[in-house]
């Protein structure tokens, strides 16, 4: 088991920068692939970036250049770094785990991961 907070949603300008953080609980966090997935009223969850077991990571096409995904193992933080924001970008955007090995391929697929955080909103708009 684990759960999963996120933090640092807000809102901001177009262009402007926002980082996301994803906290788990739990002592096998390094066991987990994660990821962040996205979320517009009306529409299905989107897969946004991955970060899998071996540390490869991958990313929609929509945000390849301007989003980074990152993890540290010691803190138990999954970050995600938002740069070049669009409105487009506007979300409530969620943090996610799975013991299976890729998260890459897990939104590739469009597979449930098994474990969800709460989410947090993402505002860009002038």
């Amino acid at each position: 088991q684990v759960q999963l907070v996120e933090s640092g949603g807000g809102s901001v300008q177009p262009g402007g920068s926002l980082t996301l953080s994803c906290v788990a609980s739990g002592n096998t966090y390094g066991d987990y692939s994660m990821g962040w997935f996205r979320q517009v009223p009306g529409e299905g969850r989107e897969g946004v970036a991955a970060i899998d077991d071996d540390g490869s990571t991958s990313y929609a096409e929509s945000v390849k250049g301007r989003f980074t995904i990152s993890r540290d193992n010691v803190k138990n933080t999954l970050y995600l770094q938002m740069n070049s924001l669009k409105p487009e970008d506007t979300a409530m955007y969620y943090c996610a785990a799975d013991l299976r090995p890729s998260m890459s391929a897990i939104q590739r697929l469009g597979v449930n991961p098994n474990y969800w955080g709460q989410g947090t909103q993402v505002t860009v708009s002038s």
